[in-house]
């Protein structure tokens, strides 16, 4: 199904268009969760960190095709908007050779650097081969994530957000029967848990591929327009790469504070590594939104209905708040069981680790909710350069308190740093939006 985002009442619209949105990168966490899960408790907290600090890594190198497909997507929509049908189909080209190029480079650069990456996130060496092994495995599923971040973003673009989501859904339940059969049944251990994750990424990049190609058959271009368009390309690497640096630069930063965290030892690791996917997993409904309601400002600004956009502005704001709010009280009344679904009970010092983070970060949901919907915002205007700067305060605030507060007060320090760069980046956000 397909909406026009340009019609319709505001909070319907968004919100139907958001729901598909948010079910399925639900279950695209199902990927992490899965290996996360499976490995912590039947290889143990040793396994636990190592996959836990690969996710870190894996969500910084998935953030640079996200961001040049989310950026590309912003220019899909505007022309979705406008009605201009040739430059969509050119944007569409230019865009996909773009991405699939970067994305062998960047694959070919992971394997030759491994060893160099795992000494920058100082793995400890009770960890550092069952990493290695994880990691030369899920590298090779690059190629798939790229394919389907690039066509399910296509899709929302165009106001079709159900698509990804079948295609997601499918994967997500081969993921975890894979996980199953690879880690208890076969004893595959670390490396078993990769190779479900692979498989089940191709299935959902190649199959939402296909989809599209035999569904949007009135996206191709013609020959006769199959030409290089300078004025295009530029259009698509403004807002594509300065999308891609922003979800980089915040990524990095995270992974600049998972070096941190390692230096606390396997303990602190596997704690950061079932609290972070738990965090993920409740901030994610509002990081979709944030990015539907991107698509609804985008396709509104191409029509030159600003209006609507003030409107669908405050409508977005009050919904994320209010889930946000709601999401923190869960975390922290249920923050307990929560870790002890991703690690044995016997394991105290790990969860009681883990309980700390989520009640101290988890507390301010509203603010990376507000976050995203600015994130979304500036992108959807042409105005991606803010949503760097945002990124920078954020995560630069979050990077020089952790490694400030750390040394005094522990890893607690680099939770708090957490909600404090939200904060800011957040003030930073909305004054410019006021003013400008």
């Amino acid at each position: 199904m397909y909406y026009d985002l340009t019609k319709g009442k505001i909070y319907k619209s968004l919100l139907l268009f958001a729901l598909p949105m948010i079910a399925g990168n639900l279950l695209q966490q199902f990927y992490n969760i899965a290996d996360t899960l499976i490995v912590g408790q039947v290889l143990g907290k040793a396994a636990l960190a190592a996959v836990g600090s690969a996710y870190t890594l894996m969500t910084f190198l998935t953030s640079i095709f996200l961001g040049l497909s989310m950026g590309s997507g912003a220019l899909f929509s505007i022309y979705q908007g406008k009605g201009e049908d040739k430059l969509l189909k050119l944007s569409i080209i230019h865009a996909f050779v773009l991405i699939m190029l970067i994305t062998v480079i960047l694959n070919v650069a992971v394997y030759v650097g491994i060893d160099g990456i795992m000494h920058f996130l100082r793995t400890p060496e009770d960890v550092y081969e069952g990493m290695r092994t994880y990691l030369i495995i899920i590298f090779s599923g690059l190629f798939a994530t790229s394919l389907y971040n690039f066509f399910s973003c296509l899709l929302r673009a165009l106001g079709n957000s159900t698509a990804p989501l079948v295609f997601l859904a499918v994967s997500a339940v081969l993921n975890i029967g894979l996980d199953l059969l690879f880690v208890m049944v076969l004893s595959m251990g670390i490396g078993g848990a990769a190779f479900a994750t692979v498989i089940s990424q191709y299935v959902s990049g190649v199959g939402i591929t296909i989809y599209v190609l035999k569904t949007r058959r009135d996206l191709y271009p013609e020959r006769s327009q199959l030409h290089f368009n300078k004025n295009i390309l530029k259009e698509i690497a403004n807002l594509s790469c300065l999308t891609c640096l922003q979800q980089s630069v915040m990524n990095f930063g995270i992974l600049m504070v998972q070096g941190l965290v390692n230096s606390f030892g396997t303990t602190i690791m596997a704690a950061f590594a079932a609290a972070v996917k738990i965090d993920t997993f409740a901030y994610l409904p509002v990081q979709d939104f944030g990015n539907a309601y991107s698509t609804f400002v985008a396709q509104n600004y191409g029509a030159g209905n600003k209006d609507r956009i003030r409107k669908g502005t405050k409508a977005a704001f009050i919904m994320s708040i209010s889930f946000s709010i709601v999401i923190s009280l869960l975390v922290w009344i249920f923050a307990k069981p929560l870790m002890h679904i991703f690690i044995s009970k016997k394991e105290v010092m790990v969860i009681a680790a883990g309980i700390k983070y989520l009640r101290i970060e988890g507390a301010f949901y509203f603010g990376i909710g507000c976050l995203f919907l600015l994130y979304g915002y500036y992108r959807a205007i042409k105005k991606v350069e803010m949503s760097v700067v945002l990124t920078v305060i954020s995560l630069g605030t979050r990077v020089a308190l952790a490694y400030i507060l750390s040394p005094f007060i522990g890893e607690i320090g680099i939770w708090m740093a957490i909600p404090i760069g939200w904060a800011l980046a957040d003030i930073t956000g909305i004054i410019y939006m006021k003013k400008k």
